[in-house]
């Protein structure tokens, strides 16, 4: 007599779930009530000179000791304001921060190319008759605004302005992006 095996295995795995069911419904052990503060305090100390030698890294320094503090190098003759010290510690980075990529290429440079710049694309063919340009750094320079490219002396002086265009502000000179028309960079007159 032959029996099919679904038959007779279905009743034995139907019991074994319910016993682990039922287990599974009872109550856990009651635990045990912690002992008071004052017992666990007075069992974790022990009497100097009983217990063993402490040792000196167990003792916390009273101020914070090593080569950074607040993310800035604190040696003798470390610069003061480094790109490495974080924007919670420092106003100059956490407004670079905010800043956005293009402008990076002329946050190096140095105030004689900034005068060079700002001297060089003023005293160039004069902009077309219209609004006076009010811009800063991310703005993006509407379509009617015409933008000339950086001459190649200004190129040859300062390498960074190659590719980009430039338009004159009330205040200096702002150097665009071409391909976004975003301000890259604000030289003001000096």
């Amino acid at each position: 007599m032959r029996t099919e095996p679904l038959r007779t295995t279905l009743p034995i795995v139907a019991l074994i779930c319910g016993a682990g069911l039922a287990l599974a419904q009872q109550q856990p052990p009651a635990a045990q009530p912690a002992p008071p503060a004052e017992q666990q305090q007075t069992g974790q100390q022990t009497p100097i000179g009983k217990a063993g030698i402490e040792e000196g890294s167990a003792q916390v320094p009273s101020a914070p000791q090593g080569p950074l503090v607040n993310g800035a190098l604190a040696v003798p003759g470390a610069p003061a304001e480094t790109d490495t010290v974080p924007a919670k510690y420092s106003a100059k980075n956490d407004a670079d921060d905010h800043q956005i990529i293009a402008a990076y290429t002329f946050k190096t440079l140095t105030p004689e190319q900034r005068r060079a710049i700002v001297q060089a694309l003023k005293q160039g063919p004069a902009a077309p008759a219209g609004p006076r340009l009010k811009a800063e750094v991310g703005q993006v320079i509407p379509l009617a605004v015409q933008l000339r490219p950086v001459p190649d002396e200004v190129v040859a002086k300062v390498p960074q302005t190659k590719g980009y265009q430039y338009a004159a502000t009330d205040t200096g000179v702002v150097l665009v992006s071409p391909a976004t028309r975003y301000v890259a960079g604000a030289l003001a007159d000096e």
